[in-house]
């Protein structure tokens, strides 16, 4: 397996997916959550501030929403 971190519009099925693995006892490398709405500069900024903060181990098993990484 890549152990790469998915990154989908597509919340409501990777968050199921998500919580089947880990009830399963199954890992992933991680999923990042976005928003169609946002411009490509914004996801890319948005992006950018979190492969900045979490490091991969961090991300293990986790999903985060790209809304909560904002500049504020």
């Amino acid at each position: 397996m890549n152990q790469r971190v998915i990154y989908s519009f597509n919340a409501r099925d990777f968050y199921r997916i998500h919580t089947d693995w880990l009830e399963k006892g199954d890992s992933h490398a991680g999923i990042i959550l976005g928003q169609q709405n946002y411009s490509a500069g914004e996801q890319m900024r948005r992006l950018l501030r979190l492969i900045s903060a979490k490091s991969a181990e961090e991300m293990q098993n986790q999903i985060e929403f790209l809304s909560a990484w904002s500049e504020n």
